[in-house]
Order: structure tokens, then C-alpha cells, then sequence
């Protein structure tokens, strides 16, 4: 399929505005301001030693449950699996705040679990959790994937245990993908921001967290860029290394799977059951949590859908994701199709993953300080954070596309734009689909941009929600419970969307 490359342009220029000379301007900020004794002060090595030790922790905790669900699923078929495997993708399409707020629901002071662990660092783990260790173990699962199925039976038939196959047989093939996952955990609980202002307390949140508060609170401008410019510098090195990881991952080897046995016998049996109870603990509970809190709560709390902030935050949240979304098809469209054939734009379109909202937002404000209340900036911002999951899925999809059919088609006479529009469009749909279900799911979702960008007629769900908990009371609690719910459905009918024409392709989010 012939792509002309100014497709490029576009997505080009957008990254170039939006986060390339917005990075640049916090670099420079960040730099002129730098103290050295900035490092020195023992309340900022706190924060910054919390924030790399919460997301190595994450790592570690994430390796040592998910490695060993994943190959389960990997090994054995059961009914249900194919639906499993999909569903694992649900915690990663639910909204920071809805997340935040289940585990809040489950282990906090008032949970439905009994426990609290409020103003511990468990609280903060048990959410990175709650959204990476699908993660890992849908990369696991795709890895164990590629592992021969004929070096394997050679190894099992000349009599070696389960245990020395997987050790010298599948995890040499298995490494490579672990490390693209956990680099990519390590990123986002490093750089995540939702999460730990919720969850973190005033002792255990992170750097990101700090930034926030340098400029919303204390208007630190100087002191908020100097911080985030170091969270750039480490964020770019682990950055780094996932591209390597990624470009060794780009071409795998076509190999046959090895083929999963039915469960038979209970030790089959109870290690299926402990991966169940593993998927239900740590994804299930937080939003069933939710709902159950919601349910329980009185007619007053219900209430709350019918005032006019809700209706006013409902109709911004539809009308700025759908235009976030209409942008987001456009850019990741002209991304991807370029990306499928040049190695190099293939790895920018993860730029806009590596970069931590908080710093794309505080570098705006830097660069277009008469925008900072423009509509535009905030749905461009909206756009900029979701346009990459229709651009990765757009590039997979072309890159898959069998090259005999528009060759046939351009023989024929066929036009180029025919060609795309009758053959090429039709047979990536599936994927393109996919894509803009994510990016719907992340503008619907979109916290941190929207605290920086929002005005308060541009209320969403997100901010009305973190309105509601910002105030005391239980009544204002069990009406951010219930607006939580909202937005967790609104989350659900795009996760419906991503999965529902995903028939044959299952495994390629």
C-alpha cells in the first residue's frame, strides 16, 4: 500500500506544538531555575525516593502475581478464556478517579472490606496494581505466544518437568516482553499523578503530586519546573529503553503456539481457580466496590444526577471527548499509516505515553500563557493523550495488511485513494475501531490535563467528582460514588465498543 509520507505532517506538527517546544519551554524553566541545593532539601528526596521506590515496588509485586496467572492462561483452555483475556483490558480503560475511588470504596476508612488502609503506602500500591498487572499479564500471555511449539514437545518428550521447559525453553522468549511491560508499569506509577493524589496522602505522594501543588497552590513556577524537568530526565532513561525493547519486539518470528491442554485434575483445577481469585482481587474488587457503595447509598446521594453541575459535567464530558476523539481519528489515521512503513515515526507515536500529563500541562501554561483558558488547548491536550492508541492500532493493522490485494486492485486501475477507501480502509476497521474506543475511554476519563486547563463552565465528570471529595461530609463521599458509577459506564460502553467487533483478532489491543 502506497502512503504519501506529507500524511506525516500533520501528526508531526501536532507533537512539535503540543509537547516537543511545551517540553522545551519546562526544560528551559526548569533549568534556569535549577538550585543545585534543590536536591539537598530532605522533604524533596523523600518525595522523589517514594515516587522511584513505589513504581520498582509495583514492578517487583506486578512480575511475582502476574507471571504466574499469565501461564496459566497461556497453557490451559477452559471455557470462558478467549472472554477473559479480553476482559483483562477493562481496568486499564477505567478512569483514574473511578479507580481512585474503588480502592478508596474497598480499603479505606469505611470499606466495604473491613480494612483501612488509609496513610499507607499499601493504599498507593494496591492501586498501580489494580491497573498494571493486566498489563504484564496480557504481555506475558502474548509472550508465551511465541515460544515454538515443536522446541517445546522436543523438550517435554525427552523428559523435562514443567519447571526446566519453562526455564530454558520459554523464558529466554519470554524476557523480552516482560521487560517492555514492566518498563512501561515503571513509567506510569512513576509518572502517574490521578492515583497517587488520590491514594497517596499527604506522606505518600509523589513528585508528580508535588508539581501539582508548586503551581496550583503555591504558584512555584520556578521551583515546579525544576522538578519536573528531573522527572523528565529519569523518565526519558527507562523511555529509552523501552524504544530498544520495543524495535526488538517490532518483527517477532511467526511461530505456532504451543497448544493448551483442557483442565483436567485438581492441582490443574485449583491453579485456574487461584488465577480467578488473583484477577478478581486485584481488578474485580475496586469497581464492584464502587457499585455496591453507590447502591448503598440513600436517595439523596441519587440526587446528585439531577442538578445542574452533573447535567453541565455530563454534557462537557460527551461533547469534549467526541471532538477530542474526531481529532484524535484524524491524527492517529495519518500516524499510523505513515508509522507502518518508517521505523522512527513508529516509535514516536509512544511520545506522547512517556510523558507525564502533569508536565505537558505545566508546559503549556509555560508556552501559551494567553491560551491557558482557550478551549482549544484543552481539547488539543484531550487529543494529544488519546490519539496514540488509534495510531499504534492503525500502524499494527497496515503493517499486517496482505500486499497482494491492493497490487491486484492498482493492476486493475485502480486509483491510490480507491485502493485505501475500497480494500485498505475495510480490511483495518477492526483495528481503527479498537483504537478510537481507547482514545474515547482516555479523553472520557482525562484528570490531570483537565485540573491545569479547566474553567469552571468547562466542568467535567472528572473535576466535579474530585469537587465532591475535596468536600467533607459523607454525603458529598457517596455522591462522588455515585458520579463515579456515571463515569465507569460511560467507560464500559467503550470498552463494549473496543471488544465487541473483535472477533478474530483477540490479543492484538
Amino acid at each position: 500500500m502506497l502512503i504519501p509520507r506529507w500524511l506525516a505532517v500533520p501528526p508531526l506538527l501536532f507533537l512539535l506544538l503540543l509537547i516537543v517546544l511545551p517540553l522545551g519551554r519546562l526544560l528551559y524553566e526548569g533549568g534556569v531555575a535549577f538550585d543545585p541545593g534543590l536536591l539537598g532539601d530532605a522533604y524533596l528526596q523523600w518525595r522523589l525516593g517514594w515516587s522511584l521506590l513505589q513504581a520498582a515496588l509495583t514492578c517487583v509485586l506486578t512480575l511475582l502475581l502476574g507471571l504466574p496467572a499469565a501461564w496459566v492462561l497461556a497453557h490451559y483452555e477452559f471455557r470462558g478464556r478467549s472472554l477473559l483475556l479480553r476482559l483483562l483490558m477493562l481496568p486499564f480503560v477505567m478512569p483514574t478517579l473511578v479507580a481512585g475511588l474503588g480502592v478508596l470504596a474497598l480499603f479505606g476508612p469505611h470499606g466495604v472490606s473491613g480494612v483501612n488502609l488509609q496513610d499507607t503506602p499499601w493504599l498507593l500500591l494496591y492501586g498501580n496494581l489494580f491497573y498494571n498487572l493486566p498489563l504484564l499479564i496480557r504481555a506475558a500471555v502474548d509472550g508465551f505466544d511465541q515460544v515454538p511449539a515443536s522446541r517445546l514437545a522436543a523438550a517435554r518428550t525427552l523428559g523435562a518437568s514443567r519447571w526446566r521447559a519453562f526455564v530454558h525453553i520459554e523464558w529466554p522468549v519470554l524476557r523480552p516482553w516482560l521487560a517492555s511491560a514492566l518498563c512501561l508499569i515503571f513509567l506510569y506509577c512513576f509518572a502517574g499523578f490521578g492515583l497517587a493524589l488520590l491514594l497517596g496522602g499527604q506522606r505518600y505522594a509523589t513528585i508528580e503530586v508535588e508539581i501539582y501543588s508548586l503551581v496550583a497552590y503555591e504558584l512555584n513556577l520556578a521551583g515546579a519546573g525544576a522538578l519536573a524537568l528531573l522527572m523528565l530526565l529519569l523518565g526519558a532513561l527507562v523511555a529509552l529503553l523501552y524504544a530498544l525493547i520495543e524495535r526488538r519486539l517490532a518483527r517477532p518470528d511467526k511461530r505456532s503456539p504451543p497448544l493448551r491442554q483442557p483442565v483436567q485434575g485438581w492441582p490443574q483445577r485449583l491453579q485456574l481457580l487461584a488465577c480467578l481469585l488473583l484477577l478478581t482481587v486485584f481488578g474485580a474488587a475496586p469497581l464492584l466496590a464502587v457499585l455496591l457503595r453507590a447502591l448503598l447509598a440513600d436517595g439523596a446521594a441519587w440526587r446528585v444526577l439531577l442538578e445542574d453541575d452533573t447535567l453541565l459535567a455530563l454534557g462537557n464530558s460527551l461533547r469534549f471527548s467526541l471532538a477530542a476523539l474526531l481529532l484524535a481519528t484524524l491524527l492517529g489515521l495519518c500516524h499510523g499509516l505513515v508509522a507502518a512503513r518508517l521505523t522512527l515515526l513508529r516509535a514516536l507515536v509512544f511520545l506522547p505515553f512517556m510523558v507525564s500529563p502533569v508536565c505537558v500541562a505545566f508546559g503549556l501554561l509555560l508556552l501559551y500563557p494567553g491560551y491557558g483558558a482557550s478551549l482549544g488547548l484543552l481539547l488539543a491536550a484531550y487529543a494529544l493523550l488519546a490519539y496514540p492508541f488509534v495510531a499504534k492500532a492503525v500502524a499494527a493493522a497496515a503493517t499486517a495488511l496482505p500486499p497482494v490485494l491492493p497490487r491486484a486492485a492498482r493492476t486493475l486501475g485502480a486509483t491510490p485513494w480507491r485502493v485505501f477507501w475500497r480494500i485498505s480502509l475495510p480490511l483495518m476497521r477492526p483495528a481503527l475501531r479498537r483504537g478510537m474506543a481507547f482514545a474515547a475511554a482516555t479523553a472520557v476519563g482525562e484528570f490531570a490535563v483537565s485540573l491545569f486547563l479547566s474553567r469552571p463552565e468547562w466542568m467535567t465528570l472528572t473535576t466535579l467528582i474530585y469537587q465532591r471529595l475535596g468536600r467533607p461530609g459523607a454525603a458529598n463521599l457517596d455522591a462522588a460514588l455515585v458520579l463515579s458509577s456515571i463515569l465507569m459506564l460511560l467507560a464500559l460502553l467503550a470498552f463494549v465498543v473496543i471488544e465487541w467487533p473483535e472477533k478474530k483478532h483477540a490479543g492484538t489491543a
